[in-house]
Formats: C-alpha cells, sequence, structure tokens
C-alpha cells in the first residue's frame, strides 16, 4: 500500500513538474514579447508634396542618352529609389542549432521560430530568435527601399529564414546566399556592385565589417546581437535611413562614419 502510494506521488510530481516547466515557458515567451516592444516605435510622419515629388520613380524617365538624364533628374531634384541590403545572422536574427555545447542565449529563452533543413542528408533543426523590433523595421524600411538580403550562409538555412522575416509579404524576394559571396582573407565578403552597379544607390546593414571590406563607403554599421530583449538599433537607426534616402549620393554621408567600423 505505501509503495503505491509513493509510486502515485512521484508520478503526481512529474505531472506537476511538466506543467509548471510549459507554464514558465509560455510567460517567459509573453515577457519577451511585451520586452521586445516597451521602447516608443518610430513615427513614421507623412511626406511633404515636394519631397514625395523629390522621390518620384526615377525609371519612369526616358532620355536619349544617360548624360540627359542625369542633367534632367537634377534639374527636377529628383532622387533615384535605393537598395539596401540586408545581412541575416546577428544582424536581423540569431539562431543556434542542434548540438551546440555553448549558447549564446540563456536557457530556457524560447525561440520565435523553428527551422528544420537537411544539410548533408543529416536533418538539422536551428532555433532562430528575432532582433528585437526587426518586424516593424522591416515594414518601415521596405517602403522606403528595395531590399535585399545577402547572408554568408548557407542558401537551404538563407532562404528559410528569410522567408519566415518575410512573413508572405514580398519584401524580400531579392536574395543572394553564401555561393554569391567571396571568400578572402579566410572571410566571406560581399560584392555589392554586382547587386547594383550605382553605387551611389546601394549600402548594406551588416554587424561583420569583413562582410563589406571592398565598400566602407557603403555600409552602415550595427553591434552584432545574440539575445538581449532591451536592444533598439533598429529603432535608433530608422531616422538616419529616413534621410538618407533623399541623398544623391549615400557615400557623401557613409564615408563620415568610418571610424564606427571595427577593424577586420
Amino acid at each position: 500500500m505505501y509503495k503505491q502510494l509513493q509510486m502515485g506521488l512521484r508520478a503526481f510530481l512529474l505531472l506537476a513538474q511538466k506543467i509548471w516547466s510549459f507554464v514558465c515557458y509560455v510567460l517567459r515567451k509573453q515577457a519577451r514579447v511585451v520586452l521586445q516592444y516597451q521602447p516608443v516605435k518610430y513615427e513614421v510622419l507623412p511626406l511633404s508634396p515636394l519631397s514625395k515629388h523629390r522621390l518620384s520613380d526615377t525609371s519612369i524617365i526616358s532620355a536619349p542618352n544617360m548624360l540627359h538624364h542625369f542633367y534632367l533628374n537634377t534639374k527636377l531634384g529628383l532622387v533615384k529609389r535605393k537598395v539596401l541590403v540586408l545581412d541575416l545572422d546577428e544582424t536581423l536574427i540569431h539562431s543556434h542549432h542542434d548540438g551546440v555545447i555553448r549558447q549564446m542565449v540563456k536557457p530556457g529563452t524560447p525561440p520565435d521560430f523553428v527551422l528544420k533543413v537537411t544539410i548533408d542528408r543529416h536533418p538539422v533543426r536551428f532555433f532562430v530568435h528575432k532582433r528585437p523590433h526587426v518586424d516593424f523595421f522591416l515594414d518601415i524600411v521596405s517602403q522606403w527601399y528595395d531590399l535585399v538580403v545577402f547572408t554568408a550562409s548557407m542558401e537551404i538555412y538563407g532562404a528559410a529564414v528569410a522567408d519566415k522575416l518575410d512573413g508572405g509579404r514580398g519584401i524580400l524576394r531579392r536574395r543572394y546566399y553564401r555561393q554569391h559571396c567571396t571568400l578572402d582573407y579566410g572571410s566571406y565578403t560581399k560584392d555589392l556592385a554586382a547587386i547594383c552597379p550605382d553605387l551611389a544607390s546601394i549600402f548594406i546593414l551588416d554587424n561583420s565589417p569583413g562582410a563589406y571590406r571592398q565598400y566602407p563607403d557603403n555600409a552602415v554599421p550595427i553591434k552584432s546581437w545574440f539575445s538581449d530583449p532591451l536592444d533598439t538599433s533598429l529603432l535608433n537607426l530608422l531616422p538616419v535611413l529616413d534621410a538618407l534616402r533623399f541623398t544623391a549620393d549615400v557615400r557623401s554621408v557613409l564615408s563620415r562614419n568610418l571610424h564606427l567600423h571595427r577593424l577586420w
């Protein structure tokens, strides 16, 4: 009788432990959501008629030659819609996979989504955490720029992450992966000119200066993100990105930020 009671008590404690673990998981996930959206969001104000005119799609202007095209755009005060290249890992997201011994994320922190991919015939699960405010950030900058994903990760992983971040909105259609990078001094570099030959109209947001070693005047540095739920780096960038779309040449502004890039 005593043994049966003991076994029943043990089963009850085991069930209670599982229920408590699930409750803690749900509470941690909800707390993370609250923390991510605690800071005030960037307020997007409507453009003046003059600003709307300046940001008109200049590609619709036909001219017999490029010189006349340039003169006409300059005279009208128009600026070309620009391309913003986005890195993934440690810039927009952080992930770890099965078998990682030392995780950067605190144990028990629930991922935003889990990816199941097959690499070299082996199934691998990636636990992906989104940088705070990344969804809001993409909503806003997709209105200002043509977005391009450029990651040094394998395509089977990078494409799945980009699909999740896009969420069916069609804002991350153009994508480049590891096979599009150049292996230089043991690290992968990204050729911006292959995406857009007009270097006055393209720049990259990347946590790794080595990735844009050849284009320091076309880069916006951002600190690497792993797990801080109070991080506001993406929100902090919105004012400068808002203004940058009005420049004729992004390099005229970004070249002044070279002191912010870490040495590689």
